[in-house]
């Protein structure tokens, strides 16, 4: 299910420095600040990564919907005042899972949920999932900088 849209991919790129190919969501649909953030990902045939992943049988790379909660808890943390204008780099994954095979033609919700939230760093609890089924849990830790 298609939310309705709080930021725009156009907002989006003015909190996270991400660019197509590589800006992985396209629209948030909750965001308290600092807090917790829900934002989609609609997956088409088109997405580059498809074509080589695997041939005659698409399947979502897990690594990018790491990526793609990533990019949703950034701006989560890069919301706050504080925060504008800053960088949030990957610190470490833990306990991922990855439930269910995800296609082309799916929606990708994606929610982070933050645990911790420090000066230069982070730890949120990240559910990406398709029509509400869970496909992939993980907790990413994140350090800010400039």
């Amino acid at each position: 299910v298609v939310k309705m849209a709080i930021l725009t991919k156009e907002e989006i790129m003015e909190i996270i420095p991400h660019r197509d190919p590589f800006l992985l969501i396209d629209r948030v649909t909750d965001l308290q600040p600092g807090v917790h953030v829900q934002a989609q990902k609609d997956l088409t045939e088109e997405d580059f990564w498809f074509a080589g992943h695997f041939p005659g049988r698409p399947v979502q790379p897990g690594v990018l919907t790491i990526e793609m909660l990533a990019q949703a808890g950034a701006v989560c943390v890069l919301t706050l005042p504080q925060y504008r204008g800053k960088l949030a780099f990957f610190g470490g994954i833990d306990k991922a899972r990855f439930k269910r095979q995800v296609v082309p033609g799916e929606t990708l919700g994606l929610s982070v949920h933050m645990l911790k939230l420090r000066t230069r760093m982070g730890v949120g609890k990240a559910v990406a999932t398709v029509g509400g089924e869970i496909a992939v849990t993980a907790q990413i830790l994140f350090a800010i900088g400039d």
